[in-house]
C-alpha cells in the first residue's frame, strides 16, 4: 500500500529493485520469455566496454542481455509494452544499475568480504528451476534452464555472487530501519482519505475529422520524422544446418566393427562376479585378530564395527569387482576375499594400511552375454562414436572450404547441405510489411548473422548446441536502416500525420474545458460547450486505498486524482495515442486511522520496509561515489542509439 503511494506517479522503470541480477530470472523461474520471439535485441556489435570499475568491467552484451529479458518480464504486465518505449525509459536506469552493481561488489572485495564456490552452490541448489519432481537439485533440469535461457553456467555464478556480496554489505546497513507510530498513522490516515470528483476523455479519433493533408505538409512530416519510419538494418541470411542427420548414414555400425568391439571388451561381455563384502582395517595386528574372533563367535561385523568406533557405512563395501575393492585396500585382501566362500570371515591380512578383516556377506555371479544379446548396445557405441567423428569431420571440411574462400552456397554445394535463405529481415526476427515467422533451427543464429562485419561479410561455422548442432552462416545482403521512399509508405505517412494533428486537436479542446473548468464553470455544463460532441463524464468518489490495493494496476486518471488540488482540473494523456482524460477533484475528505490499528501497524512494517530499501540504495550511492567508476558516455551513447534504432517499427 505504501508503495503505491510513493511510487504512483513513477513509470514502471523507476520502480526497478536496487540491481539487475540473472538471479532474478531463475529465482522466479525460467520459461517465461526470455531472449528472442517478439522484439528481441542483439549485441549488435563488438562487446565494447561500457564502464568498469578496477578490474570489473561492463559490457555491452551483458547490458543487451538484461534488457532482453527486462523487456520479456515487462510484457507480462503490460502485454501493450513495445521495445522503442521500453528502450526509452528503461535504458539508462538498466546502465546505471548495472554500473552501481559493480561498485558495490568492489568495495565489498575492498573490505574484505568475501563469496566462496560453496556459499554460491549453495544458492544454486536451492533455487527452484534446478530440481526435480522429488524436489532434489537435477543436473540435467539445471543445464538445459540454462541452455534455454541462453545464460552461461559462469555468468550465473559471477551474478549469485554479485548478489551474495550484496546481500552481505547491504543487508546489515538496511536491517535497523525503523518507522515511529506517529508517522505510521499520517500515512494511514493518507491512506484513507476518500475524494470526489469528474474524469471525462476526450477522444483522438474525432478530431481527425476533416483533416485533409496536402502533398506539401506530407513530405514536411516525413521529413521531420524520418526516425519514425526508419527501418532498422536488415539482412539477407542465409545457413545450412550441420547436425547428426547429415552424417547418420556415414556412422552405421558394420558387423566387422561390432565383432572387433566385442573382442576387445572381453571382459565387459564376459562373465562377472562382485561382491557385498564388509570390511574394516585396524594398525594392530592383536586387534584385528581379537575382532575377526567376535565376528566369527556370532557378533555381527557392524556391532563389532561399532565397538571399535566404525559406523556401518564405514566398513560396507556393495556391488564391488574384485578390481574395484583392490582399490580400496589392496590386491592381496582383494585375492583373499574374492577366493573365500559366502558368508566367510576372512584375515587378518596384512597391507600397507594396517591388518584387515573381511567378511564376504553375499556372492553375486553374472554369466557371459553373447554377442547376439548386446549387439544392440555395441552398435548403439559405435554409431555414437561414428556419429562424433563424422560430425566433427564434416564440420572441418566446410570449415577449409570457408577459408579457402568459398561461398556459402558454394561450401553447402559442396558437402551436399541444403541452403535456406531468408527475406530481408531485422535484428531482431522481423520483416517489415510481412507475416514472418523466426524457424526455431534459425532463432539461435541470428545474433550471430548481425555479428558478421557488413563491410567484409565471411561466412562462418556457428556452434549451436556443443558437439551436437552446428550451421553454415553466411549473409547474401546487407540492407543499411533507412525509411522507405514517401512514395512507397504514403499511406502510412498520412495516417500519422492525421493522427498527429487529431491527437492535438484533442489536446486542445481538453485544455480548454480543464480552463474553464478551473474558471468555474459545471464540469457537466464545460465538457457540453466543446465540439465535437463529447462522452459525457463519469462520477468518482473512492478511498487512496483503493488505489494502493489495486497492486499498481490502477488506470492513471485515478492515480491522478489524488495527486491535484481540490476544486481543480487537469488534462492527462490517455494510454496509447488515444486522446486525453480531463480529471476534476471536486472534493476531499481527510482519512481517520484512529480506529484501525491494524492498518496503522501494516502501514508502519510496509514504510520500514520501503525504508530499508531507501536506506540501502542512498548507502549504494555512496558506495559509488567513493569508488573510482569509469564510464565510457560515448559507447553507452552508440549502444542505447543502435537498440532504439532497431527496436523503432
Amino acid at each position: 500500500m505504501l508503495a503505491s503511494i510513493r511510487r504512483s506517479a513513477k513509470s514502471w522503470a523507476a520502480a526497478a529493485i536496487l540491481f539487475i541480477a540473472l538471479v532474478a530470472i531463475v529465482i522466479t523461474g525460467f520459461g517465461t520469455g526470455g531472449v528472442g520471439g517478439i522484439g528481441s535485441l542483439g549485441s549488435g556489435g563488438g562487446g565494447e566496454t561500457l564502464a568498469s570499475v578496477g578490474d570489473e568491467k561492463l559490457t555491452e552484451q551483458e547490458v543487451t542481455d538484461i534488457l532482453n529479458r527486462q523487456y520479456a518480464s515487462a510484457r507480462e504486465q503490460q502485454p501493450e509494452l513495445d521495445m522503442a518505449t521500453f528502450l526509452a525509459s528503461g535504458f539508462s536506469p538498466t546502465v546505471d544499475q548495472m554500473v552501481l552493481a559493480l561498485a558495490v561488489q568492489a568495495y565489498g572485495e575492498a573490505q574484505g568480504l568475501i563469496v566462496s564456490q560453496r556459499m554460491v552452490d549453495r544458492e544454486i541448489v536451492n533455487i527452484p528451476a534446478f530440481r526435480n519432481f522429488s524436489g532434489q537439485f537435477d543436473d540435467t533440469a539445471f543445464r538445459q534452464a540454462l541452455q534455454n535461457q541462453n545464460i552461461t553456467e559462469a555468468q550465473l555464478r559471477q551474478d549469485i555472487g554479485r548478489s551474495l556480496m550484496q546481500r552481505q554489505l547491504l543487508g546489515p546497513v538496511a536491517r535497523g530501519a525503523a518507522v515511529p507510530e506517529g508517522l505510521a498513522r499520517e500515512y494511514a490516515n493518507l491512506l484513507l482519505e476518500r475524494r470526489r470528483g469528474t474524469i471525462g476523455v476526450v477522444p483522438a479519433e474525432l478530431m481527425r475529422q476533416g483533416i485533409e493533408p496536402t502533398d506539401a505538409q506530407l513530405a514536411a512530416f516525413y521529413n521531420g520524422n524520418r526516425g519514425r519510419f526508419t527501418i532498422p538494418e536488415r539482412r539477407v541470411i542465409q545457413y545450412a544446418m550441420i547436425g547428426p542427420e547429415q552424417v547418420a548414414a556415414a556412422a552405421q555400425a558394420t558387423d566387422q566393427e561390432i565383432a572387433a568391439f566385442y573382442a576387445q571388451n572381453a571382459a565387459r561381455f564376459g562373465p562377472r562376479e562382485t561382491r557385498n563384502l564388509q570390511s574394516i582395517v585396524l594398525p594392530d595386528q592383536a586387534a584385528a585378530q581379537a575382532f575377526a574372533q567376535r565376528v566369527r563367535g556370532g557378533t555381527s561385523f557392524t556391532d563389532a564395527a561399532a565397538q571399535a568406533g566404525f559406523g556401518a557405512a564405514d566398513v560396507t563395501f556393495a556391488g564391488q569387482s574384485r578390481e574395484q575393492f583392490a582399490g580400496q585396500t589392496s590386491p592381496n585382501v582383494a585375492a583373499a576375499a574374492f577366493q573365500a566362500q559366502q558368508g566367510a570371515v576372512i584375515g587378518p591380512v596384512r597391507s600397507e594400511l594396517g591388518f584387515h578383516v573381511v567378511r564376504v556377506e553375499q556372492v553375486e555371479r553374472v554369466p557371459a552375454r553373447p554377442i547376439a544379446a548386446v549387439r544392440d548396445e555395441i552398435a548403439r557405441t559405435i554409431q555414437q562414436r561414428k556419429l562424433g567423428e563424422a560430425l566433427n569431420a564434416l564440420v572441418t571440411r566446410v570449415e577449409d572450404r570457408l577459408s579457402e574462400g568459398a561461398s556459402v552456397v558454394e561450401a553447402a554445394r559442396a558437402e551436399r547441405l541444403t541452403v535456406v535463405t531468408t527475406p530481408p529481415i531485422t535484428e531482431s526476427g522481423q520483416v517489415p510489411g510481412q507475416q514472418f515467422i523466426v524457424p526455431a533451427e534459425m532463432q539461435p543464429l541470428l545474433r550471430g548473422a548481425f555479428e558478421i562485419d557488413a563491410e567484409d561479410p565471411e561466412p562462418v561455422v556457428e556452434q549451436i548446441e556443443p558437439n551436437q548442432r552446428f550451421a553454415l552462416l553466411g549473409v547474401e545482403r546487407v540492407i543499411a536502416a533507412a525509411p522507405p521512399p514517401l512514395a512507397q509508405i504514403r499511406a502510412q505517412v498520412r495516417d500519422s500525420f492525421i493522427q498527429q494533428q487529431g491527437l492535438q486537436r484533442a489536446r486542445a479542446v481538453a485544455q480548454q474545458i480543464a480552463d474553464r473548468i478551473n474558471g468555474g464553470t459545471p464540469v457537466a455544463q464545460a465538457f457540453a460547450q466543446a465540439q465535437p460532441r463529447l462522452p459525457s463524464p463519469q462520477p468518482v468518489n473512492m478511498q487512496r486505498l483503493e488505489i494502493s490495493r489495486s497492486g499498481g494496476q490502477a488506470p492513471p486518471p485515478l492515480i491522478a486524482l489524488f495527486s491535484i488540488a481540490q476544486g481543480r482540473a487537469h488534462v492527462l494523456a490517455a494510454p496509447n495515442g488515444a486522446g486525453w482524460f480531463v480529471v476534476h477533484h471536486e472534493q476531499r475528505t481527510p482519512g481517520n486511522a484512529s480506529g484501525q490499528p491494524q492498518l496503522i501497524n501494516t502501514t508502519r512494517a510496509e514504510f520500514a520496509t520501503s525504508a530499508a530499501e531507501e536506506i540501502a540504495q542512498q548507502f549504494a550511492r555512496a558506495v559509488e561515489l567513493s569508488t573510482e567508476v569509469e564510464r565510457n558516455a560515448a559507447a553507452i551513447a552508440r549502444l542505447r542509439q543502435r537498440l532504439i534504432g532497431n527496436a523503432t517499427p
